[in-house]
């Protein structure tokens, strides 16, 4: 009836009622661990039902009428946003290849991780997120320009896909190079 999840020096233990975890397994864990040299935090510990779900490893865990999701946690998103704002306004005046640079390998690494969860919605949200945070840099640079020549200056059409943000550039050994957001 108890099972237990570690990772690193993070861990969850599950059982089969609130006051058994309260009062029998909490004491018990905070006595192994003294026993090591190490104490519970109060803070990071909660009991709770699975109907209400908690975070961990910046996924949320919950059940949701008997069938459980585990989605990224909302500060996990928050956070990975806020990164992506402050990269985007550090670099207002960069070239748009080397934005492209910054930004997708941290786009590709977050996907990664939360590509095994139930993460359609928040991909489209993120997606919507960093098309909009773009938008608002491309715009910035070029304030006498029309709304249009922006768009076709950062957004091109590939395929069936529009408004890639995306540019073409030439090395200086004269090869010319296609840089893409992920």
């Amino acid at each position: 009836k108890l099972q237990l999840v570690r990772y690193a020096d993070d861990f969850i233990i599950t059982g089969y009622s609130k006051e058994w975890l309260e009062n029998e397994v909490r004491p018990a864990v905070v006595e192994f661990l003294a026993q090591r040299g190490l104490v519970l935090s109060q803070e990071k510990t909660k009991i709770t039902h699975i109907g209400n779900g908690f975070d961990f490893l910046g996924w949320n865990v919950r059940k949701y009428n008997g069938k459980l999701l585990i989605k990224p946690s909302k500060a996990n998103i928050s956070a990975h946003l806020d990164k992506l704002r402050a990269l985007i306004n550090a670099n207002k005046a960069t070239r748009q290849a080397t934005l492209i640079g910054l930004l997708n390998p941290i786009l590709r690494g977050w996907a990664n991780y939360h590509s095994h969860v139930v993460a359609k919605k928040v991909f489209n949200q993120v997606d919507n997120a960093v098309w909009e945070m773009l938008w608002r840099w491309a715009v910035r640079r070029h304030p006498r320009k029309t709304l249009r020549w922006v768009k076709d200056r950062y957004f091109k059409l590939q395929g069936a896909r529009r408004w890639v943000f995306s540019c073409d550039e030439q090395s200086a050994d004269g090869r010319k190079r296609q840089y893409t957001l992920v």
